[in-house]
């Protein structure tokens, strides 16, 4: 695994296992650009919706053993987006620290509450009213949670709390992802320099 950090909150990961190829590079005060290329299609799709509503300019970049299914490139790609969070994100001195969002899309809502804590924890409640999405397994978006919760060292709640379309219930998840991270790692004017923990560190 190679690491290299770019400017103040910009990163590049590339991480390489015998069964994927993954590179991310991000930078956390971009407009929302994207560039995905993953192999798994639905994945670019919600990808770009963190982007998006994130403010997040995200280029992803997969390669994986895809001819078995998608469960190591999915989860791998929480893993380094994670690690790329992690890194851009810094010291944590500045920034809100919490974030929240309801996203509604028609007749789906859902809510995403997210700790820059240090402490990875990932609480997923999210039924899907179908098993996949297309050609994607939903059960798959878990594991690409846990594996960013766990390297970007955050706390992280997702909840559905309604919705009968799948698809619909897997954008409001992503879009209020992306904007739930927006919110806890913008800079709080009133915080600059403090890290905002009573520890001191975080």
């Amino acid at each position: 695994m190679k690491i290299r950090t770019m400017a103040h909150r910009t990163a590049e990961i590339e991480r390489n296992t015998s069964e994927t190829e993954i590179r991310i590079s991000l930078d956390l005060d971009g407009e929302g650009k994207g560039v995905f290329d993953t192999g798994v299609p639905f994945l670019d799709h919600m990808l770009d919706q963190v982007a998006r509503h994130g403010l997040i300019d995200l280029e992803v970049r997969a390669r994986g053993d895809l001819h078995i299914d998608a469960h190591h490139t999915v989860e791998d790609i929480g893993i380094t987006l994670g690690q790329a969070v992690e890194r851009a994100v810094g010291d944590k001195k500045g920034i809100r620290r919490y974030g929240n969002a309801y996203v509604p899309l028609d007749e789906a809502l859902s809510r995403v509450v997210v700790d820059f804590s240090g402490r990875p924890g990932l609480s997923y409640g999210v039924e899907f009213p179908r098993a996949r999405i297309g050609d994607f397994d939903v059960d798959l978006f878990q594991e690409f949670f846990r594996g960013f919760v766990n390297h970007a060292k955050v706390t992280l709640h997702i909840d559905n709390l309604k919705g009968q379309n799948a698809h619909h219930v897997a954008e409001t998840v992503f879009k209020a992802f992306g904007r739930a991270l927006r919110m806890a790692m913008e800079p709080d004017t009133r915080m600059q320099g403090i890290i905002p923990s009573t520890k001191g560190t975080l």
